[in-house]
């Protein structure tokens, strides 16, 4: 089997070396490089492009929820896992929003690491056991909605309590054009009113 190629993203120099000699006894893992920041993982891509990127969430500057996004619109095929200390809703919620596939905390077991690894690298989302979630928040997260940029520019208005109008003006968009961003929204989250719009919103931290 040829190996995955895999680049690990953290600002603390301690999980990039237990990474590194964890992933190094991973007989099917070839690592690529070790990156402090976005800025140096954007190098690397650049330089040997990785299958798998695993990168932390609460980096200074540009976050790993930026960072994610970059890398997906730049690298399409590239799989990320997120990883961190943090178990918050929200911070997976934001992630997968961006496009990671896979989800592990700081503390997960080499085994752990190795089946997120093959999880994403199959196409399959992977979630860390130790979020302890139920199986409909699961559920739930991996039948999240991937909004456009301009499509969660909408929802925060919307939230923020604007119309249809003041939401044109405000984005220099058509009438026509909101009223059909409204109604992506809409089918998009499964809902028939603005209300549940926000509340299926707001419960994911989407607004």
């Amino acid at each position: 089997m040829e190996k995955i190629k895999v680049l690990v993203v953290d600002d603390h120099p301690m999980v990039l070396e237990g990474m590194k000699t964890m992933l190094a006894q991973i007989n099917f893992v070839h690592l690529t490089g070790l990156a402090a920041n976005a800025f140096e993982a954007m190098e690397k891509m650049k330089q040997d492009e990785p299958q798998i990127v695993i990168t932390d969430i609460n980096m200074p500057e540009v976050s790993g929820i930026e960072l994610t996004a970059k890398i997906k619109k730049e690298y399409p095929k590239a799989s990320i896992i997120a990883m961190s200390t943090f178990k918050e809703r929200s911070y997976i919620s934001q992630m997968i929003q961006q496009g990671a596939a896979g989800y592990l905390v700081k503390s997960a077991s080499k085994e752990e690491i190795e089946e997120a690894i093959l999880s994403v690298f199959e196409g399959k989302l992977y979630m860390s056991l130790d979020l302890n979630m139920s199986t409909v928040e699961e559920k739930e997260i991996k039948n999240m909605p991937t909004l456009s940029m301009r499509e969660k520019e909408v929802l925060q208005l919307i939230a923020d309590g604007f119309t249809n109008p003041q939401i044109a003006e405000k984005l220099f968009l058509s009438l026509h054009t909101v009223d059909s961003h409204r109604k992506n929204l809409l089918t998009k989250f499964g809902v028939n009113n603005t209300a549940s719009l926000i509340k299926t919103a707001a419960k994911n931290d989407l607004v």
